[in-house]
């Protein structure tokens, strides 16, 4: 790297840590005032999504996987504006919900487009053609939604047995079709410009977890 662009990726990368730990402050806020004003989902989704945070610091760390910077914000952004909507703008905000189903869309479908290609580049036998991958990220979010809303209705199913509330929670039929077609949105977004901005993260993903060099 030259000194130039060492100058241009210092400020990029104090910027991200800055959003990352300012989100990771508002995060632990919200943890805070859930334990203090007795709201379980505030300490649930605070605390659950306080961790997925530091989850790119951990491969980094662990895997030695230097992953990009703004990965961590992009990260974060969904964490933070899902515990947000528990917290009581998904109940105040119509389109709210919305706007997390389809960013939460985007990060399953980069990680299962990074995993898919980390493959790729992995082995020389191996040859993803870029419609298969675009399928392949449809197909991964899809399935995983319909999980996520199988997993609501289980959730909703224990509360009523129990009387316990419950972080998650359905509201019907309506709302079910409405999250799966947000999902798609974050799917087809990734599908159409993530091959090109995630290549670099997979070649990392791949040297970390296989090696330099593919076999």
């Amino acid at each position: 790297m030259s000194i130039r662009e060492a100058l241009r990726a210092r400020p990029s990368l104090r910027t991200q840590r800055r959003l990352t730990r300012g989100m990771q402050v508002l995060l632990a806020g919200i943890v805070v005032y859930g334990a203090a004003f007795g709201h379980p989902k505030a300490i649930t989704n605070g605390g659950l999504g306080l961790f997925v945070t530091f989850v790119p610091a951990l491969l980094e760390r662990n895997y030695d996987i230097p992953l990009d910077p703004w990965l961590g914000v992009w990260i974060t952004t969904a964490v933070l504006l899902h515990t947000v909507g528990s917290a009581g703008f998904y109940a105040r905000v119509p389109w709210w919900d919305h706007l997390t189903h389809a960013l939460s869309a985007t990060l399953i479908a980069g990680a299962g487009y990074t995993t898919l290609r980390a493959v790729d580049l992995h082995n020389d036998d191996i040859h993803i053609p870029s419609r298969f991958a675009f399928v392949f990220i449809f197909v991964v979010v899809l399935a995983f939604g319909v999980v996520w809303e199988l997993f609501e209705f289980g959730l909703d199913i224990l509360a009523d047995e129990t009387g316990i509330e419950m972080p998650l929670a359905q509201f019907g039929l309506d709302d079910t079709v409405a999250d799966l077609t947000y999902n798609s949105v974050g799917a087809l977004l990734v599908a159409l410009f993530g091959q090109a901005h995630l290549a670099g993260v997979a070649e990392r993903v791949r040297e970390g977890l296989f090696g330099a060099s593919g076999e």
